[in-house]
């Protein structure tokens, strides 16, 4: 069987993670620490704020901002649920913008189709641009579309721990940038995330919040404010420590593989994503023509002992969100988000895939393929 996803640990971090354990100090100790130090570093920002996963990064992020009641916030159409779920959490107004056919990101345009739009009486305060599947999205002009209608920034960066645009690390362009260390990242730690942001009092806020409210800055710590435990463990960090020491050559890895998949899957009748430079390929997703269903194709390259999987969701098309914007939701029906959702298929992509299983992958998709051709 070829895995869709295979996490990379080894030896190192089961050593990294059994010193931790047996040394009795569990929890945000020295380890999320030096973690955070490191990861500053090479992200290429100020501090980092570490939490206990991408979600609660992004929950963060808006409290932090101010973002509640009464607002609204740009999202991309095409994503995991939870870049929307925060903004309901923290009572504001998703408000779905469609993404490119080929990158699946948002971008200035898609943006100002919102904002040119909207006749709600939320006002528009933030937008939450997805670097989808650890694809850049084009953060120059977001940030200055932001800029002109006094946007808060916030980079859902969960896929994409080491992606570049303009040579310059993803999760920095804008008010914070938010990481997720889910078992299907590239750099894992079980659960976990992290915050990059570059205003300190910004981290301030972020550090309590994560912990109960409670100022640890401060002389004697006290509850500041009603906060949560969203902290990360130091065995959690332990283990990233190591991770990160690798992650350059991991990612370089995975841009190989995508090299494989495009050459060998040209003549293919799917439609390819584009290569943009600085792209982490956290995910490799291909869309399949109109007429072929995605969920067949799954089901039978599983049957050929290849695992695959859609790739992000519609979020128009989750039942909440109907339920919840039923009048919204019919002006987004058939947009692009939706058709990539129906017709999107992820394909296996992790460190240490060869060159044969690719090949195997690339076949065996060519064969289910043409085995639908042949009965349509």
């Amino acid at each position: 069987m070829i895995r869709l996803t295979v996490p990379q640990i080894s030896d190192e971090e089961c050593a990294a993670v059994e010193r931790v354990l047996r040394s009795g100090f569990l929890v945000q100790g020295e380890e999320c620490e030096k973690f955070e130090h490191e990861l500053a570093t090479y992200i290429g920002c100020e501090e980092t704020v570490l939490v206990s996963s991408g979600t609660a990064a992004l929950h963060l992020s808006l409290i932090a901002s101010g973002i509640g009641n009464g607002d609204a916030v740009i999202v991309p159409d095409f994503t995991f649920p939870a870049t929307a779920n925060v903004v309901e959490l923290v009572g504001a107004k998703p408000l779905f913008a469609d993404v490119h056919p080929n990158s699946y990101n948002i971008n200035a345009q898609t943006i100002q189709n919102v904002i040119d739009n909207w006749d709600g009486s939320e006002k528009i305060s933030a937008v939450i641009p997805v670097h989808e599947f650890g694809c850049p999205a084009p953060m120059t002009e977001i940030v200055k579309i932001a800029k002109k209608y006094h946007l808060k920034v916030i980079e859902d960066a969960a896929c994409a721990l080491g992606a570049e645009y303009d040579e310059k690390k993803v999760g920095t362009y804008g008010d914070a940038g938010c990481f997720s260390f889910h078992p299907r990242k590239v750099l894992t730690t079980g659960e976990g995330g992290a915050v990059a942001c570059n205003h300190h009092e910004t981290v301030i806020k972020l550090r309590a919040l994560r912990n109960h409210g409670i100022r640890l800055d401060q002389s004697v710590g006290g509850f500041n404010m009603p906060g949560f435990n969203y902290r990360m463990t130091d065995f959690q960090a332990a283990m990233g420590r190591v991770q990160l020491i690798k992650f350059n050559a991991w990612i370089e890895q995975r841009r190989f593989i995508q090299k494989l998949y495009h050459e060998a899957m040209r003549d293919l009748p799917v439609r390819l994503p584009d290569t943009i430079n600085g792209h982490s390929w956290q995910t490799y997703m291909i869309c399949l023509p109109d007429e072929i269903n995605r969920d067949d194709i799954i089901r039978k390259l599983l049957e050929n002992d290849v695992e695959t999987n859609f790739g992000a969701h519609c979020l128009h098309m989750q039942e909440y969100y109907q339920r919840t914007y039923p009048e919204d939701i019919k002006k987004l029906s058939g947009n692009t988000s939706e058709k990539l959702f129906n017709h999107g298929l992820a394909l296996p992509l992790y460190q240490g895939m060869t060159e044969e299983d690719v090949m195997t992958v690339v076949r065996s998709l060519k064969k289910v393929l043409d085995s639908f051709k042949t009965l349509g």
